[in-house]
Protein backbone atom coordinates (compact mmCIF):
# COMPACT_ATOMS: atom_id res chain seq x y z
CA UNK A 1 0.00 0.00 0.00
CA UNK A 2 1.07 3.70 -0.64
CA UNK A 3 -0.40 6.75 0.51
CA UNK A 4 -2.23 8.47 -2.49
CA UNK A 5 -2.47 11.49 -0.38
CA UNK A 6 -1.18 13.35 2.24
CA UNK A 7 -2.57 12.77 5.44
CA UNK A 8 -2.78 16.87 6.75
CA UNK A 9 -4.55 17.49 3.15
CA UNK A 10 -7.20 14.57 3.48
CA UNK A 11 -8.03 15.59 7.15
CA UNK A 12 -7.30 19.41 6.45
CA UNK A 13 -10.71 19.52 4.50
CA UNK A 14 -12.26 19.57 7.53
CA UNK A 15 -12.94 22.00 10.46
CA UNK A 16 -9.66 22.77 12.53
CA UNK A 17 -9.94 23.01 16.26
CA UNK A 18 -8.21 25.60 17.92
CA UNK A 19 -5.83 25.10 20.68
CA UNK A 20 -5.38 21.26 19.71
CA UNK A 21 -1.41 20.95 21.11
CA UNK A 22 1.24 19.62 19.77
CA UNK A 23 -0.87 17.89 16.59
CA UNK A 24 -4.12 19.67 14.63
CA UNK A 25 -7.64 17.90 15.15
CA UNK A 26 -10.17 18.55 12.35
CA UNK A 27 -14.22 17.74 13.14
CA UNK A 28 -15.39 15.95 9.99
CA UNK A 29 -18.42 15.16 8.40
CA UNK A 30 -20.34 11.50 8.41
CA UNK A 31 -19.18 11.57 4.84
CA UNK A 32 -15.80 12.69 5.41
CA UNK A 33 -14.92 10.05 7.79
CA UNK A 34 -16.60 7.09 5.98
CA UNK A 35 -13.98 8.88 2.97
CA UNK A 36 -11.21 8.16 5.89
CA UNK A 37 -12.34 4.43 6.72
CA UNK A 38 -12.06 3.72 2.87
CA UNK A 39 -8.92 5.41 2.40
CA UNK A 40 -7.25 3.53 4.79
CA UNK A 41 -7.49 0.91 3.00
CA UNK A 42 -5.62 1.91 0.51
CA UNK A 43 -3.05 3.61 2.76
CA UNK A 44 -0.13 2.54 5.10
CA UNK A 45 -1.26 5.92 7.62
CA UNK A 46 -1.14 3.93 11.41
CA UNK A 47 -4.23 4.41 14.07
CA UNK A 48 -2.72 5.38 16.90
CA UNK A 49 -5.63 5.74 19.04
CA UNK A 50 -9.46 5.61 18.58
CA UNK A 51 -11.56 7.35 21.98
CA UNK A 52 -14.62 9.26 22.59
CA UNK A 53 -15.68 11.99 24.09
CA UNK A 54 -19.62 12.23 24.76
CA UNK A 55 -21.33 12.89 21.47
CA UNK A 56 -18.15 12.74 19.64
CA UNK A 57 -15.53 9.71 18.49
CA UNK A 58 -11.58 10.59 17.39
CA UNK A 59 -8.90 8.59 15.35
CA UNK A 60 -5.19 9.37 15.54
CA UNK A 61 -3.24 8.86 12.55
CA UNK A 62 0.43 8.94 11.95
CA UNK A 63 1.71 9.02 8.31
CA UNK A 64 5.41 7.45 8.00
CA UNK A 65 6.42 9.71 4.99
CA UNK A 66 5.94 12.90 5.11
CA UNK A 67 6.16 12.25 9.40
CA UNK A 68 2.64 13.34 9.73
CA UNK A 69 0.07 12.96 13.24
CA UNK A 70 -2.77 14.25 13.09
CA UNK A 71 -6.55 13.47 14.84
CA UNK A 72 -10.17 13.37 13.39
CA UNK A 73 -13.10 14.07 15.23
CA UNK A 74 -16.50 12.89 13.94
CA UNK A 75 -19.93 13.58 16.07
CA UNK A 76 -22.43 11.47 16.19
CA UNK A 77 -25.84 13.04 17.13
CA UNK A 78 -27.88 10.16 16.60
CA UNK A 79 -25.36 7.74 18.36
CA UNK A 80 -23.76 5.85 15.63
CA UNK A 81 -20.19 6.35 13.43
CA UNK A 82 -19.00 4.22 10.82
CA UNK A 83 -16.21 1.33 12.00
CA UNK A 84 -12.74 1.66 11.07
CA UNK A 85 -12.26 -1.71 12.04
CA UNK A 86 -12.24 -3.23 8.53
CA UNK A 87 -9.55 -1.26 7.13
CA UNK A 88 -7.60 -1.61 10.86
CA UNK A 89 -8.45 -4.45 12.74
CA UNK A 90 -6.57 -2.86 16.01
CA UNK A 91 -9.61 -0.60 16.44
CA UNK A 92 -12.14 -3.22 16.68
CA UNK A 93 -12.18 -3.57 20.27
CA UNK A 94 -11.87 -0.15 20.96
CA UNK A 95 -15.21 0.67 19.24
CA UNK A 96 -16.36 -1.93 21.53
CA UNK A 97 -14.84 -0.51 24.84
CA UNK A 98 -16.62 3.11 23.27
CA UNK A 99 -19.81 1.58 22.84
CA UNK A 100 -19.59 0.47 26.71
CA UNK A 101 -18.26 3.14 27.94
CA UNK A 102 -20.33 5.86 25.70
CA UNK A 103 -23.47 4.19 24.17
CA UNK A 104 -21.55 5.14 20.59
CA UNK A 105 -22.28 2.28 17.58
CA UNK A 106 -19.64 1.62 15.46
CA UNK A 107 -21.69 1.00 12.25
CA UNK A 108 -20.06 -1.87 10.18
CA UNK A 109 -18.26 -3.89 13.07
CA UNK A 110 -19.23 -7.31 12.70
CA UNK A 111 -18.52 -7.68 16.78
CA UNK A 112 -20.83 -6.12 18.61
CA UNK A 113 -19.87 -7.78 22.26
CA UNK A 114 -19.35 -6.40 25.55
CA UNK A 115 -16.07 -5.88 26.20
CA UNK A 116 -15.26 -4.00 29.53
CA UNK A 117 -18.67 -4.11 30.88
CA UNK A 118 -19.01 -7.14 31.99
CA UNK A 119 -22.63 -6.78 33.50
CA UNK A 120 -20.82 -5.31 36.95
CA UNK A 121 -20.93 -1.42 36.07
CA UNK A 122 -23.82 0.53 38.09
CA UNK A 123 -25.58 2.52 34.99
CA UNK A 124 -24.90 1.79 31.18
CA UNK A 125 -22.58 4.02 29.31
CA UNK A 126 -21.02 5.14 32.15
CA UNK A 127 -18.65 8.65 30.46
CA UNK A 128 -21.64 8.85 28.22
CA UNK A 129 -23.19 11.93 30.23
CA UNK A 130 -26.33 10.51 30.24
CA UNK A 131 -27.66 8.37 33.28
CA UNK A 132 -29.34 4.88 31.91
CA UNK A 133 -30.21 2.25 33.95
CA UNK A 134 -27.72 -0.67 34.37
CA UNK A 135 -28.19 -4.30 32.34
CA UNK A 136 -26.88 -7.49 33.55
CA UNK A 137 -24.84 -8.70 30.67
CA UNK A 138 -23.23 -11.39 33.08
CA UNK A 139 -26.86 -13.04 32.71
CA UNK A 140 -25.98 -14.04 29.49
CA UNK A 141 -22.66 -16.49 28.74
CA UNK A 142 -20.13 -14.61 26.78
CA UNK A 143 -20.40 -15.81 23.21
CA UNK A 144 -16.81 -17.08 22.29
CA UNK A 145 -15.96 -17.57 18.28
CA UNK A 146 -16.56 -20.71 16.91
CA UNK A 147 -14.34 -23.06 15.52
CA UNK A 148 -15.31 -25.44 12.85
CA UNK A 149 -13.26 -29.24 12.08
CA UNK A 150 -13.03 -33.00 13.29
CA UNK A 151 -11.99 -34.00 17.08
CA UNK A 152 -11.80 -30.61 17.92
CA UNK A 153 -11.82 -29.41 21.88
CA UNK A 154 -11.80 -26.00 24.07
CA UNK A 155 -9.64 -25.43 26.30
CA UNK A 156 -10.32 -23.03 28.71
CA UNK A 157 -7.94 -21.44 31.19
CA UNK A 158 -8.71 -18.36 33.57
CA UNK A 159 -9.70 -15.34 34.03
CA UNK A 160 -8.32 -16.54 37.44
CA UNK A 161 -4.32 -18.13 37.32
CA UNK A 162 -2.14 -19.77 39.38
CA UNK A 163 0.76 -16.77 41.06
CA UNK A 164 0.31 -13.51 41.32
CA UNK A 165 -1.03 -12.68 37.67
CA UNK A 166 -3.82 -10.39 36.73
CA UNK A 167 -6.92 -11.64 35.72
CA UNK A 168 -8.02 -12.47 31.71
CA UNK A 169 -9.82 -15.42 30.28
CA UNK A 170 -7.93 -17.16 26.88
CA UNK A 171 -10.34 -19.79 25.55
CA UNK A 172 -8.47 -22.49 23.07
CA UNK A 173 -9.72 -24.25 20.56
CA UNK A 174 -7.88 -27.33 19.69
CA UNK A 175 -6.94 -30.02 17.26
CA UNK A 176 -5.00 -32.77 19.41
CA UNK A 177 -2.41 -30.42 21.14
CA UNK A 178 -2.00 -28.25 17.92
CA UNK A 179 -4.00 -24.52 18.82
CA UNK A 180 -6.62 -23.94 16.01
CA UNK A 181 -7.75 -20.97 17.70
CA UNK A 182 -7.31 -18.64 20.48
CA UNK A 183 -9.54 -16.04 21.96
CA UNK A 184 -9.11 -13.83 24.92
CA UNK A 185 -11.54 -12.10 27.01
CA UNK A 186 -10.09 -8.94 29.01
CA UNK A 187 -11.51 -6.16 31.06
CA UNK A 188 -11.66 -8.06 34.40
CA UNK A 189 -9.55 -5.06 35.93
CA UNK A 190 -11.42 -2.34 34.07
CA UNK A 191 -11.11 0.42 37.17
CA UNK A 192 -12.61 3.66 35.37
CA UNK A 193 -9.11 5.63 35.10
CA UNK A 194 -10.73 7.76 32.86
CA UNK A 195 -14.02 8.91 35.07
CA UNK A 196 -11.43 9.11 38.17
CA UNK A 197 -9.25 12.00 36.13
CA UNK A 198 -11.93 13.92 35.08
CA UNK A 199 -12.65 17.06 36.95
CA UNK A 200 -9.30 17.06 38.90
CA UNK A 201 -6.47 19.73 38.24
CA UNK A 202 -3.67 17.45 36.36
CA UNK A 203 -1.66 17.47 39.67
CA UNK A 204 -3.90 15.44 41.27
CA UNK A 205 -5.14 13.32 38.39
CA UNK A 206 -1.82 12.60 37.69
CA UNK A 207 -1.61 10.15 40.66
CA UNK A 208 -4.60 7.34 38.79
CA UNK A 209 -2.86 8.40 35.63
CA UNK A 210 0.59 6.92 37.11
CA UNK A 211 -0.96 3.37 38.06
CA UNK A 212 -2.78 2.80 34.89
CA UNK A 213 -0.17 0.18 34.66
CA UNK A 214 1.98 -0.12 37.39
CA UNK A 215 4.83 -1.87 35.57
CA UNK A 216 5.08 1.72 33.35
CA UNK A 217 4.58 4.56 35.73
CA UNK A 218 7.22 6.55 34.43
CA UNK A 219 6.01 5.85 31.24
CA UNK A 220 2.40 6.81 31.65
CA UNK A 221 3.79 9.56 33.97
CA UNK A 222 5.68 11.44 31.05
CA UNK A 223 2.67 11.26 28.46
CA UNK A 224 0.57 12.28 31.10
CA UNK A 225 2.15 15.43 32.07
CA UNK A 226 3.35 16.45 28.32
CA UNK A 227 -0.03 16.06 27.10
CA UNK A 228 -0.97 18.36 30.18
CA UNK A 229 1.61 20.63 29.08
CA UNK A 230 0.69 20.73 25.74
CA UNK A 231 -2.83 21.33 26.75
CA UNK A 232 -1.76 24.55 29.22
CA UNK A 233 0.48 25.54 26.30
CA UNK A 234 3.79 24.96 28.83
CA UNK A 235 6.99 23.15 28.77
CA UNK A 236 9.25 21.62 31.56
CA UNK A 237 12.63 22.60 32.47
CA UNK A 238 15.64 21.11 30.44
CA UNK A 239 16.63 19.08 33.72
CA UNK A 240 13.15 17.76 34.19
CA UNK A 241 13.03 16.29 30.75
CA UNK A 242 16.37 14.81 31.41
CA UNK A 243 15.68 13.33 34.60
CA UNK A 244 12.10 11.92 33.02
CA UNK A 245 14.24 10.19 30.29
CA UNK A 246 16.77 8.78 33.02
CA UNK A 247 13.73 7.26 34.98
CA UNK A 248 12.17 5.92 31.19
CA UNK A 249 15.48 3.98 30.91
CA UNK A 250 15.83 2.41 34.25
CA UNK A 251 12.28 1.53 34.07
CA UNK A 252 12.76 -0.13 30.43
CA UNK A 253 15.63 -1.67 31.51
CA UNK A 254 14.22 -3.56 35.07
CA UNK A 255 11.65 -4.52 32.79
CA UNK A 256 13.25 -6.27 29.87
CA UNK A 257 15.31 -8.00 32.12
CA UNK A 258 12.71 -8.83 34.46
CA UNK A 259 10.87 -10.35 30.49
CA UNK A 260 13.80 -11.93 29.45
CA UNK A 261 14.51 -14.22 32.83
CA UNK A 262 10.63 -14.99 32.42
CA UNK A 263 10.48 -16.14 28.79
CA UNK A 264 13.65 -18.52 29.70
CA UNK A 265 11.66 -19.60 33.09
CA UNK A 266 8.67 -20.81 30.67
CA UNK A 267 11.11 -22.91 28.59
CA UNK A 268 12.61 -24.35 31.83
CA UNK A 269 15.66 -22.41 32.12
CA UNK A 270 15.28 -21.52 35.60
CA UNK A 271 18.49 -20.66 36.55
CA UNK A 272 18.37 -17.81 33.86
CA UNK A 273 15.54 -16.17 34.80
CA UNK A 274 16.87 -16.40 39.00
CA UNK A 275 20.25 -14.46 37.24
CA UNK A 276 17.84 -12.07 35.76
CA UNK A 277 15.88 -11.52 38.98
CA UNK A 278 18.82 -10.35 40.70
CA UNK A 279 19.56 -8.09 38.06
CA UNK A 280 16.32 -6.62 38.12
CA UNK A 281 16.22 -6.12 41.66
CA UNK A 282 19.74 -4.20 41.76
CA UNK A 283 17.98 -1.77 38.81
CA UNK A 284 14.97 -1.22 41.22
CA UNK A 285 17.28 -0.90 44.22
CA UNK A 286 19.30 1.60 42.06
CA UNK A 287 16.08 3.26 41.34
CA UNK A 288 14.55 3.67 44.98
CA UNK A 289 18.35 5.31 46.06
CA UNK A 290 18.36 7.27 43.26
CA UNK A 291 14.66 8.84 43.26
CA UNK A 292 12.77 7.55 46.61
CA UNK A 293 10.49 4.64 44.67
CA UNK A 294 11.70 1.55 43.39
CA UNK A 295 9.19 2.21 40.65
CA UNK A 296 10.00 6.02 40.97
CA UNK A 297 5.74 6.14 41.18
CA UNK A 298 4.76 9.85 41.16
CA UNK A 299 8.02 11.11 40.45
CA UNK A 300 6.94 12.94 37.07
CA UNK A 301 4.44 15.21 37.73
CA UNK A 302 2.69 17.98 35.19
CA UNK A 303 5.60 20.47 34.64
CA UNK A 304 8.50 18.72 35.41
CA UNK A 305 9.77 16.03 38.04
CA UNK A 306 9.10 15.65 41.93
CA UNK A 307 12.44 14.39 42.77
CA UNK A 308 16.32 15.02 42.14
CA UNK A 309 18.91 13.11 41.33
CA UNK A 310 21.72 13.58 43.98
CA UNK A 311 25.13 12.97 43.61
CA UNK A 312 25.32 10.05 45.31
CA UNK A 313 22.58 8.53 43.12
CA UNK A 314 24.67 9.64 40.06
CA UNK A 315 27.53 7.73 41.57
CA UNK A 316 25.29 4.72 41.54
CA UNK A 317 23.86 4.93 38.73
CA UNK A 318 26.86 5.19 36.68
CA UNK A 319 28.49 2.02 38.66
CA UNK A 320 25.59 0.02 38.02
CA UNK A 321 25.42 1.16 34.26
CA UNK A 322 28.85 -0.53 33.38
CA UNK A 323 28.15 -3.66 35.71
CA UNK A 324 24.83 -4.19 34.02
CA UNK A 325 26.40 -3.71 30.11
CA UNK A 326 29.06 -6.18 31.01
CA UNK A 327 26.23 -8.64 32.64
CA UNK A 328 24.23 -8.46 29.83
CA UNK A 329 26.71 -9.74 27.30
CA UNK A 330 27.13 -12.62 29.65
CA UNK A 331 23.31 -13.50 29.42
CA UNK A 332 23.60 -13.13 25.57
CA UNK A 333 26.04 -15.75 25.65
CA UNK A 334 24.46 -18.15 27.61
CA UNK A 335 21.72 -17.85 25.95
CA UNK A 336 22.58 -18.22 22.50
CA UNK A 337 24.65 -21.16 23.42
CA UNK A 338 22.30 -23.09 24.42
CA UNK A 339 20.52 -25.43 21.58
CA UNK A 340 17.90 -26.71 24.29
CA UNK A 341 16.40 -23.50 25.02
CA UNK A 342 16.69 -21.95 21.36
CA UNK A 343 14.90 -25.01 20.03
CA UNK A 344 12.06 -23.72 22.24
CA UNK A 345 11.85 -20.11 20.78
CA UNK A 346 13.21 -20.26 17.21
CA UNK A 347 10.64 -20.51 14.83
CA UNK A 348 7.89 -20.13 17.67
CA UNK A 349 4.75 -17.56 18.01
CA UNK A 350 5.24 -16.25 14.86
CA UNK A 351 3.83 -12.08 13.69
CA UNK A 352 4.22 -11.61 10.51
CA UNK A 353 5.62 -8.00 9.70
CA UNK A 354 2.25 -7.69 6.94
CA UNK A 355 0.02 -7.92 10.61
CA UNK A 356 2.29 -5.99 12.75
CA UNK A 357 1.95 -3.15 10.78
CA UNK A 358 -1.41 -3.37 10.06
CA UNK A 359 -2.35 -3.45 13.45
CA UNK A 360 0.25 -0.57 14.10
CA UNK A 361 2.00 -2.47 16.92
CA UNK A 362 4.77 -0.96 18.73
CA UNK A 363 7.65 -1.84 21.36
CA UNK A 364 9.85 -5.32 21.06
CA UNK A 365 6.70 -6.96 19.44
CA UNK A 366 6.63 -4.45 16.36
CA UNK A 367 10.18 -3.97 16.23
CA UNK A 368 10.71 -7.98 16.33
CA UNK A 369 8.48 -7.94 12.96
CA UNK A 370 10.36 -5.16 10.80
CA UNK A 371 8.28 -2.15 12.30
CA UNK A 372 11.04 0.37 13.23
CA UNK A 373 8.55 3.13 14.76
CA UNK A 374 9.53 4.16 18.13
CA UNK A 375 8.33 7.29 20.11
CA UNK A 376 11.56 8.75 20.87
CA UNK A 377 12.72 8.58 17.57
CA UNK A 378 9.32 9.78 16.10
CA UNK A 379 8.22 12.40 16.49
CA UNK A 380 10.46 12.37 19.12
CA UNK A 381 10.42 14.18 22.39
CA UNK A 382 12.62 16.19 24.73
CA UNK A 383 15.75 14.95 25.43
CA UNK A 384 15.72 11.74 22.94
CA UNK A 385 16.13 14.90 20.57
CA UNK A 386 19.60 15.47 21.38
CA UNK A 387 20.57 11.82 22.04
CA UNK A 388 22.23 8.95 19.92
CA UNK A 389 20.72 5.43 19.90
CA UNK A 390 19.68 3.25 17.53
CA UNK A 391 16.38 1.29 17.04
CA UNK A 392 16.89 -2.13 16.42
CA UNK A 393 14.86 -3.72 14.35
CA UNK A 394 14.55 -8.13 13.00
CA UNK A 395 12.60 -9.24 10.69
CA UNK A 396 11.86 -12.98 12.03
CA UNK A 397 8.95 -12.16 14.15
CA UNK A 398 8.95 -14.89 16.55
CA UNK A 399 9.89 -15.29 20.10
CA UNK A 400 13.65 -15.86 19.70
CA UNK A 401 13.53 -12.30 17.97
CA UNK A 402 11.00 -10.65 20.68
CA UNK A 403 14.10 -12.34 22.76
CA UNK A 404 16.94 -10.61 21.30
CA UNK A 405 14.80 -6.94 20.71
CA UNK A 406 14.68 -6.85 24.71
CA UNK A 407 18.51 -7.49 24.81
CA UNK A 408 19.31 -5.00 22.21
CA UNK A 409 16.88 -2.67 23.64
CA UNK A 410 18.76 -3.19 27.01
CA UNK A 411 22.25 -2.12 25.61
CA UNK A 412 20.93 1.40 24.02
CA UNK A 413 19.20 1.88 27.80
CA UNK A 414 22.24 1.59 29.38
CA UNK A 415 24.01 3.92 26.67
CA UNK A 416 21.31 6.49 27.04
CA UNK A 417 21.61 6.32 30.75
CA UNK A 418 25.38 6.93 30.60
CA UNK A 419 24.93 9.90 27.96
CA UNK A 420 21.72 11.08 30.18
CA UNK A 421 24.27 11.06 33.73
CA UNK A 422 27.29 13.01 31.13
CA UNK A 423 25.16 15.54 29.87
CA UNK A 424 22.26 16.59 32.97
CA UNK A 425 22.11 20.29 32.73
CA UNK A 426 21.44 22.01 36.01
CA UNK A 427 18.37 24.38 36.38
CA UNK A 428 14.81 23.99 38.17
CA UNK A 429 12.82 20.96 38.60
CA UNK A 430 9.41 22.38 37.67
CA UNK A 431 7.31 24.80 35.85
CA UNK A 432 3.47 25.38 36.69
CA UNK A 433 1.12 24.66 34.34
CA UNK A 434 -1.00 27.93 33.84
CA UNK A 435 -5.18 27.52 34.55
CA UNK A 436 -6.91 27.53 30.86
CA UNK A 437 -8.47 25.82 28.59
CA UNK A 438 -6.77 23.72 25.60
CA UNK A 439 -5.98 19.93 24.39
CA UNK A 440 -3.36 18.21 24.11
CA UNK A 441 -1.58 15.04 23.02
CA UNK A 442 1.52 13.12 23.61
CA UNK A 443 3.24 9.89 22.57
CA UNK A 444 5.99 8.68 24.38
CA UNK A 445 7.76 5.04 24.24
CA UNK A 446 7.48 2.77 27.50
CA UNK A 447 9.22 -0.25 27.70
CA UNK A 448 5.94 -2.51 25.55
CA UNK A 449 5.25 0.34 23.16
CA UNK A 450 4.16 3.98 22.38
CA UNK A 451 1.66 4.85 25.11
CA UNK A 452 -1.04 7.62 23.79
CA UNK A 453 -2.07 10.08 26.34
CA UNK A 454 -5.19 13.03 24.94
CA UNK A 455 -6.33 15.63 27.21
CA UNK A 456 -9.19 17.90 27.05
CA UNK A 457 -8.67 20.69 30.00
CA UNK A 458 -11.58 23.28 30.53
CA UNK A 459 -11.27 26.98 31.49
CA UNK A 460 -10.27 26.27 35.20
CA UNK A 461 -7.70 24.27 34.20
CA UNK A 462 -9.28 21.23 35.01
CA UNK A 463 -9.64 18.25 33.52
CA UNK A 464 -12.50 18.02 31.13
CA UNK A 465 -11.46 14.51 29.30
CA UNK A 466 -8.59 11.97 29.34
CA UNK A 467 -7.78 8.97 27.60
CA UNK A 468 -5.01 6.64 27.34
CA UNK A 469 -3.72 4.28 25.05
CA UNK A 470 -1.71 1.20 26.06
CA UNK A 471 0.40 -0.59 23.79
CA UNK A 472 -1.34 -3.59 24.38
CA UNK A 473 -4.38 -2.65 22.17
CA UNK A 474 -2.74 -3.65 19.13
CA UNK A 475 -0.84 -6.30 20.73
CA UNK A 476 -3.08 -8.92 22.56
CA UNK A 477 -4.49 -9.49 19.21
CA UNK A 478 -1.22 -9.72 17.50
CA UNK A 479 -0.85 -12.84 20.64
CA UNK A 480 -3.91 -14.74 19.38
CA UNK A 481 -2.51 -14.56 15.78
CA UNK A 482 1.18 -15.74 17.26
CA UNK A 483 0.33 -19.14 18.53
CA UNK A 484 -2.17 -20.24 16.00
CA UNK A 485 -0.52 -23.37 14.88
CA UNK A 486 1.61 -23.84 17.68
CA UNK A 487 1.18 -26.29 20.64
CA UNK A 488 -0.96 -25.14 24.19
CA UNK A 489 2.51 -25.87 25.85
CA UNK A 490 4.06 -23.00 23.90
CA UNK A 491 1.24 -20.60 24.81
CA UNK A 492 3.11 -19.32 28.59
CA UNK A 493 6.46 -18.79 26.11
CA UNK A 494 4.32 -16.63 23.27
CA UNK A 495 2.83 -14.90 26.31
CA UNK A 496 5.73 -14.07 28.09
CA UNK A 497 7.45 -12.88 24.72
CA UNK A 498 4.71 -10.36 24.71
CA UNK A 499 3.75 -9.82 28.22
CA UNK A 500 0.56 -7.31 27.26
CA UNK A 501 -0.73 -5.43 30.34
CA UNK A 502 -4.20 -6.29 31.58
CA UNK A 503 -4.41 -3.40 33.56
CA UNK A 504 -3.25 -0.98 31.19
CA UNK A 505 -5.43 -2.34 28.62
CA UNK A 506 -8.53 -2.67 30.94
CA UNK A 507 -8.04 0.83 32.22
Amino acid sequence: MTDAIDLLEFLGRGEPVRGAAPWPRFVVTDGHWLALASHLERTDWALLGLWASPGEVHAALYQETPAEIAIATVPCPDGRFASLARARPGAGRLERAIRDLFGLVPVGNQDLRPWLDHGQFPVRHPLSGVARRPINWASAEYAFLEAEGEALHQIPVGPVHAGIIEPGHFRFHCSGETVVRLEARLGYVHKGIEAAMEGKFPADAAKPAARISGDSTVAYGIAFARAAEAAAGTEAPARAHWLRALMAELERIANHIGDFGAICNDASFVLMHSRCGILRERVLRAAELSFGHRLMMDCVVPGGVARDLGDEGRRHLERLAKRLAREVKSLERVYDGKPSLLDRTVGTGIVSAALAHRLAAGGPIGRASARGFDARRMPAYPPYDALEFDVPVLEEGDVNARIWLRLKEIEQSLRLVEQLLAGLPEGPLASALPARAGEGMALVEGFRGDILVWMRLGPDGRVERCHARDPSWFQWPLLEAAIEGNIVADFPLCNKSFNCSYSGHDL
